[in-house]
């Protein structure tokens, strides 16, 4: 429906390598019933954003597990839980199931542990410059039309400079 009549689209959890596999269908569904006199769909997504050694934001892609936690392990219902669903079509199925048990059992360090690494260097942009715009380039392929990111400034760098930077690679 957000395809067919909406402004725009704002995908949680959004990896655009596997996004055509989870969204793709419905999407174009949406997209072949969308009135003409509404544009084209905007899509924003994102993550963090961190420019640097790998070394330096390896810690930065870290602050993103707790909150994957919360939403795979800790929102809705045990057995309608769309985060949980969305990290299961991305191919964590396992890892999103082991999640939500250890979350709802109280044990959410544990929890945020075993959200994959795969999936916090894909849904964030954090690396070197020549990294993020390989991320750039894997979100634009995808669809996404506004990107939306959280700078994170690594040792002296100012949030400002980040975005400078970040508009540079995205231009």
């Amino acid at each position: 429906m957000t395809a067919e009549y909406a402004d725009g689209w704002l995908p949680a959890m959004f990896v655009p390598e596997k996004a055509s596999d989870v969204w793709g269908d419905a999407l174009r569904r949406g997209l072949s019933r969308r009135h003409a006199t509404l544009g084209p769909l905007q899509i924003s997504a994102g993550g963090l954003l961190a420019l640097g050694e790998d070394s330096d934001v390896a810690a930065v892609r870290q602050r993103a597990r707790a909150s994957t936690a919360l939403y795979v392990g800790g929102m809705g219902a045990k057995a309608k839980n769309f985060y949980k669903d969305v990290q299961s079509r991305y191919g964590y199925e396992r890892e999103a199931d082991e999640i939500q048990q250890l979350y709802r059992a109280g044990k959410k360090d544990e929890a945020a542990a075993l959200v994959p690494d795969e999936y916090l260097a894909l849904s964030n942009l954090c690396g070197p410059v020549s990294y993020v715009a390989e991320r750039i380039a894997a979100f634009r392929e995808a669809g996404v039309t506004d990107l939306q990111v959280t700078p994170v400034p690594l040792g002296d760098q100012r949030a400002v400079d980040l975005i400078e930077q970040m508009k540079a690679l995205a231009a």
